[in-house]
């Protein structure tokens, strides 16, 4: 099931981008996501709602926003290895 879960966390592009924000950020609102990501808003929600239920990043409430953050840092090694493994991938 935890095999399953990274999977899904990191399946589309998307998600990927997400995550590699918070790595280089502590934390970011829906709003900050959407505009990095040039996305809506709404596409922004859906997929922080999803790593949320993944248990990969958690949130904090300041009135009026939420503001995102992973749960897990050693993601940003995931994600630089998926990345070169990518990479190699779209090479040969």
């Amino acid at each position: 099931m935890l095999d399953e879960n990274i999977a899904r966390a990191i399946r589309t592009r998307l998600r990927r981008d997400i995550l590699h924000l918070l790595c280089q950020n502590e934390k970011l609102s829906v709003h900050e996501i959407r505009d990095k990501l040039n996305v809506s808003e709404s596409t922004a929600s859906r997929h922080l709602k999803m790593l949320y239920d993944l248990g990969f990043i958690n949130f904090e409430i300041k009135a009026p926003e939420k503001f995102y953050f992973l749960k897990i840092k050693e993601l940003a090694e995931l994600l630089e290895i998926y990345d070169k493994i990518a990479k190699i991938m779209e090479n040969s």
